[in-house]
C-alpha cells in the first residue's frame, strides 16, 4: 500500500531523538528471526505461522502481484512453495493473513488506499496444504462490508477457539476492532461491526495461540490487549516493536513464545521478540521488571511512537531510505 513516507520518516526521527540507544538480546530458543530472500516478495504485508509445517511462515505481497501465497522456511529464509489461489477474482490489496483452528488459511484482501473507496472488500479461505510444493488451491471468497461504512484496514485475526474473524481498521488517530458474523457466508455480504476501540495506527495484528492475548502493531510501536473473547479486549500495555524500514506484519510463533515482526522491501527482515508473559526480558521494559516477560508500562493515550530504542543516526539513514523509495515509486 502507498504511504506518506515523508511523514513516517519525520516521525521516526522525532522518536529517535527522544529515545536511548539499546541493543536487542539474542534469542536463545524458539524462532530467532530470519530474512525473506525470495525476489518475488518485495511487499510482504502479512505473516502467519504454519500449523502443519514446523518453522514455516506464510506471507504475501500486498498489491501488484497476484493471487499468491508464499511458504517461507524460517531456518533459511527461502521460499518452499508458492500457492496460487483459484476460484476468486483479481485481488486488489491483500494486507493480512491468519490461520484458524480448522487449519484453514484466511487471507484478508481488505486494504483501501483511499480510506473508503471500496463499498466492499474480500476475505479468501483455503485449506493449508499438507505438502509444500508449488500448486494451485481452490479458495472460497467472502464479501465483507462494515456496518459504519467503507474503510481501510491491514489487520485481520481469527479467534483460535471460536474461529470467528476480526478486523482492525487503520486510522492514524486510532481505530476499532470489528467483529464478523459467527460464521462467514458465501451468500450475500458479511457485515463486520465495531466492538472495541484500538489505540493505534494499526498495520497488523495477531492473536496468541492460546487465545488470551491480542498483539497490534503499527509503524512505530504496538499495543498488547488481553483477549477476553467475543471481541472484548482490555489494554495490557505496550509492545517493544523493533525499528523496521516499513513495519507491516506481526504473528505469534506456532508455540506462542515469540512475536515475529515483518517488514516490506527486498530481502525483508523478520525479527523475533519474546512474547509478553513468556518469562523473558526482551519484550519487557520500564515498570515491567527484569525477566517478567510482561508488556511495558502503559498510559491512556494512543500509541504513535511506541517504545523505539534506536540512535538518531540510524533513523536519519532510514529517513533517507523512505524518501528515496518514495521517488522510485513516483516513477512507476
Amino acid at each position: 500500500m502507498r504511504r506518506p513516507f515523508a511523514l513516517l520518516a519525520g516521525a521516526l526521527l522525532v522518536g529517535a531523538l527522544a529515545a536511548p540507544v539499546a541493543s536487542a538480546a539474542p534469542s536463545s530458543d524458539g524462532d530467532a528471526g530470519f530474512t525473506i530472500k525470495d525476489p518475488r516478495i518485495t511487499e510482504s504485508s502479512g505473516l502467519a505461522a504454519s500449523h502443519r509445517h514446523k518453522g514455516v511462515y506464510w506471507t504475501h505481497n500486498d498489491s501488484d502481484d497476484g493471487p499468491y501465497l508464499y511458504a517461507v522456511d524460517s531456518a533459511t529464509g527461502r521460499t518452499l512453495a508458492r500457492i496460487t489461489l483459484s476460484g476468486i477474482g483479481t485481488p486488489r490489496d491483500v494486507e493480512a493473513i491468519s490461520i484458524g483452528p480448522d487449519d484453514q488459511i484466511y487471507v484478508g484482501d481488505i486494504g483501501d488506499n483511499l480510506g473508503g473507496s471500496w463499498p466492499y472488500v474480500w476475505i479468501y479461505k483455503l485449506p493449508e496444504p499438507k505438502k509444500l510444493v508449488d500448486q494451485t488451491v481452490r479458495a472460497t471468497q467472502y464479501v465483507v462490508k462494515y456496518s459504519d461504512g467503507a474503510r481501510d484496514a491491514e489487520s485481520m485475526v481469527v479467534d483460535p477457539k471460536s474461529g470467528r474473524v476480526y478486523i482492525v481498521d487503520k486510522n492514524e488517530d486510532g481505530g476499532h476492532l470489528y467483529e464478523g458474523p459467527e460464521r462467514l457466508s458465501t451468500s450475500g455480504s458479511n457485515v463486520f461491526k465495531p466492538v472495541a476501540t484500538v489505540d493505534l495506527w494499526a498495520t497488523d495484528a495477531a492473536l496468541s495461540p492460546d487465545g488470551e492475548q491480542l498483539a497490534v502493531r503499527g509503524y512505530f510501536g504496538g499495543v498488547l490487549y488481553d483477549w477476553e473473547g467475543g471481541g472484548r479486549i482490555k489494554r495490557a500495555g505496550r509492545l517493544n516493536v523493533p525499528l523496521q524500514g516499513q513495519g507491516e506484519s506481526v504473528t505469534y510463533s506456532a508455540d506462542g513464545t515469540k512475536l515475529m515482526y515483518g517488514s516490506e522491501g527486498k530481502d525483508s527482515p523478520v525479527k523475533a521478540e519474546d512474547a509478553p508473559g513468556q518469562g523473558s526480558s526482551s519484550s519487557s521494559s520500564g515498570s515491567s521488571g527484569g525477566g517478567s516477560g510482561k508488556a511495558s508500562g502503559d498510559d491512556d493515550g494512543p500509541v504513535s511512537g511506541g517504545n523505539l530504542k534506536v540512535g538518531a543516526g540510524a533513523v536519519l539513514v532510514l529517513a533517507a531510505g523512505f524518501l528515496g523509495l518514495r521517488r522510485l515509486r513516483r516513477r512507476r
